[in-house]
């Protein structure tokens, strides 16, 4: 399910875009794009992201945000912390591939205050939203639970007043447009009545 998420959100990533990866889900977009048309962006410090290792590849020197092991792109660059955010908040990163808990009819995102756990606070999504072109989320359809993740209303904190452009699972995409959210694909063998049927928040067909 994570791996055709992300083979899908990697398909929205223009050509010469700098994009920032999350921690989770996100992090499998590596997987699935050419490093000669995109740049992955790590906010701990590093442009030129490429996909995972394999296991004769593990450098500990090299890790994400997430503290997940990565390799590097031919030409990759490094930086600290101040300066990755300097990118991010000054508009030089094109888009953002987050994960969240919830998001609501509008894309508005809450993905950093989890139920039950200490959370030291909303972190570097508060950012990305913030500074960043295009916000794609990634994310399972529904909870453990089996209930909706996309809702009528948020229940937890969000964490920006600026939504998602797009919401990525493993049952479709959908495109937040101006009056709500619109299905854009329907992941094969899905129906539309799957998609209703887990789906909290309404939304538009194509």
């Amino acid at each position: 399910m994570k791996e055709l998420i992300a083979r899908r959100a990697a398909r929205l990533l223009q050509p010469g875009w700098v994009v920032n990866l999350g921690i989770g889900i996100p992090t499998l977009v590596s997987k699935y794009v050419d490093d000669a048309v995109v740049f992955l962006h790590s906010e701990n410090g590093v442009l030129g992201v490429g996909p995972p290792p394999a296991p004769a590849e593990l450098d500990p020197n090299l890790i994400d945000a997430g503290k997940r092991p990565i390799t590097v792109r031919r030409g990759a660059a490094y930086f600290d912390s101040a300066q990755s955010f300097a990118m991010i908040r000054g508009g030089h990163v094109d888009a953002a591939v987050l994960g969240a808990l919830e998001v609501n009819g509008h894309g508005i995102i809450a993905n950093w205050a989890i139920p039950g756990e200490l959370v030291l606070g909303v972190g570097g999504a508060m950012d990305l939203l913030s500074g960043v072109r295009s916000v794609i989320v990634v994310m399972s359809h529904t909870t453990r639970e089996g209930e909706p993740k996309i809702v009528a209303q948020l229940t937890l904190p969000k964490t920006s007043i600026r939504p998602a452009d797009y919401i990525v699972t493993e049952l479709a995409t959908f495109r937040v447009g101006d009056d709500g959210l619109v299905l854009d694909e329907l992941v094969e063998g899905v129906s539309l009545d799957d998609v209703r049927s887990r789906t909290a928040a309404p939304f538009r067909t194509w």
